[in-house]
């Protein structure tokens, strides 16, 4: 990326478009597993440039392919090559032409994002190039323009200040916050630089809103969407916005704060080179977050299978992260999707829940060091989730890595228990579990299932022969403090069902559910008997 951005400002130090070209020719094969096929622009058909490989029919194909291309470009075939695209050549004055490039298969993204900016910087510098050379043609016309030719110089000389400060940025590694203070330097207006979702990164200037506000998602996405396609600062809510990133690929926004609509072209022309700065500053960070997401990925991953104390201690103390300290682990359960993950690690971030997390699939392992209150947490992911539903188990905190795997167990028999006994999706604490975990820690399981099928068997033999749910309905109607229209709303059957079953279960069994000791008794073996079955579904997770 480094490179890149030297390629980009000799391209756009250059006056010759045949030049800059050029030079874009030869830096393709040097981004990424492809080779360039040529380079088509709308007012000059296909240009001389060096290692372009397609034939004269297969030019002619291409330019009728790219009758229905969009200006934001998009695959092409090409005889031969299993992969090929057309990058757009554009700048803030509007579209070119494309460069072309093909691949023995689809590169990698990190691959199609260099050469979708190689592109991008391309069309900026050719439409520099070609506004520079009207410029000076129109200076050696027309003589009398010198107050029109002196704004010019003034603009260009202040893009070559913007381009030259950003540069020194980039290359500091001042990231986001030394982007946004050279800019307002720049402009003399607040600068906002915010994440693709709306989170701000980096502020610079006074008026600092607190809170900062934060637009819903299916907003967000709208603004989103018709700032790539504008390919330009867009005016929205008092601001000028630009994305940082690709099309398909938006890392994050630079907003300039201006509610009277005074930024004018000098202002675009800042944000536009800040854009191209911030989106590889972004993609940087973006890879160092990446791996430091995996290192502690592989952490959790560890902790988890038991790994040794000394293992688990040498790879946090190699992250940075103190794990002398008790700890316990939560398990969050919801959608499964791509989004997931990002969902939890949000709600993470915003009540302080912990750092360091693993996706399992429709689960996610919190690694939490914090005493919060869960259901607060799991109104954070539910959020981040659009208001999907979720569900939170935390397990017991213990001071030695080696007993997370318990905690771990913990957690997830709560959210059983928890799916067994209320059917409600909350948080779940073990330690809360009361009668529960003195069941799930009872030494020797098989004295509470006699205890089970000393107040239960009847019945349970009864459902197991004849499908019925006689045992669940009397721990439903046992929990809900033998209320009738508590039980049959949680069961969701009518009044005259229940009845009928309550009458099965005094016949099959001999008790008397009106009985003070009959009902303790058999509320306790309906609990353990719900205990019971998490533990045996924990053992089946296991194995």
């Amino acid at each position: 990326m480094r490179s890149l951005l030297a390629l980009s400002m000799a391209m756009s130090e250059s006056d010759d478009p045949a030049h800059i070209l050029g030079l874009a020719a030869t830096a393709v094969p040097t981004l990424g597993r492809c080779r360039l096929e040529g380079v088509h622009l709308g007012d000059g058909g296909w240009q001389a440039v060096q290692g372009g490989h397609a034939a004269p029919d297969a030019r002619g194909d291409l330019e009728a392919q790219f009758a229905v291309l969009s200006v934001a470009g998009g695959p092409v075939a090409v005889l031969g090559r299993p992969w090929a695209w057309a990058f757009p050549l554009r700048s803030l004055n509007g579209h070119l032409g494309y460069l072309v490039v093909s691949a023995e298969g689809e590169p990698h993204s990190s691959e199609q994002f260099l050469l979708r900016v190689l592109a991008q910087q391309a069309g900026i510098a050719i439409a520099g190039a070609r506004e520079r050379g009207v410029q000076k043609a129109d200076a050696e016309r027309l003589r009398d323009a010198n107050a029109a030719l002196a704004a010019t110089v003034a603009g260009l000389e202040f893009s070559a200040k913007v381009h030259e400060r950003l540069t020194r940025v980039a290359a500091a590694g001042a990231g986001p916050e030394g982007m946004a203070d050279a800019l307002h330097e720049l402009t003399g207006y607040p600068i906002a630089i915010e994440d693709r979702h709306g989170n701000l990164r980096a502020w610079a200037g006074p008026g600092r809103p607190q809170p900062y506000p934060k637009e819903p998602r299916d907003a967000r996405e709208v603004m989103l969407n018709e700032a790539v396609r504008e390919a330009r600062p867009i005016r929205r809510n008092g601001r000028l916005i630009v994305p940082a990133g690709p099309r398909d690929d938006v890392l994050g926004v630079l907003a300039l704060i201006d509610p009277g609509e005074s930024a004018g072209g000098p202002e675009r022309v800042a944000l536009g080179h800040a854009a191209t700065v911030l989106a590889l500053e972004l993609a940087h960070l973006h890879n160092l977050a990446e791996a430091e997401l995996r290192l502690g990925r592989d952490l959790v991953e560890e902790l988890l299978s038991g790994a040794g104390e000394e293992t688990v201690l040498a790879r946090a103390e190699a992250l940075g992260y103190d794990l002398r300290r008790p700890h316990r682990i939560v398990v969050v359960t919801g959608p499964g999707d791509e989004g997931f993950g990002r969902a939890v690690a949000g709600a993470m971030r915003e009540t302080g829940a912990g750092s360091l997390f693993a996706a399992r699939g429709r689960e996610v392992v919190v690694l939490s060091d914090a005493d919060r209150p869960w259901s607060v947490f799991r109104a954070a992911v539910r959020r981040e989730l659009g208001g999907a539903p979720c569900r939170v188990g935390v397990g017991g905190a213990y001071e030695r890595p080696l007993d997370l795997p318990r905690s771990y167990h913990e957690a997830r028999l709560a959210l059983r228990l928890q799916t067994a006994v209320t059917g409600d999706h909350q948080a779940t604490e073990f330690d809360r579990l009361g009668v529960y975990r003195l069941l799930a820690d009872v030494g020797e399981p098989g004295s509470v299932e006699r205890f089970v099928r000393e107040w239960l068997g009847e019945l349970l033999d009864y459902d197991a022969g004849r499908g019925s749910e006689l045992v669940e309905t009397l721990s439903r109607y046992l929990e809900c403090g033998r209320a009738y229209e508590a039980t049959t709303a949680v069961l969701a059957i009518h009044r005259s069902t229940l009845k009928y079953r309550l009458r099965r279960i005094r016949e099959i069994s001999g008790h008397d559910l009106a009985d003070p000791d009959t009902y303790f008794n058999l509320q306790l073996a309906s609990r353990a008997w719900h205990t019971l079955l998490a533990l045996r579904a924990a053992r089946r997770g296991q194995d």
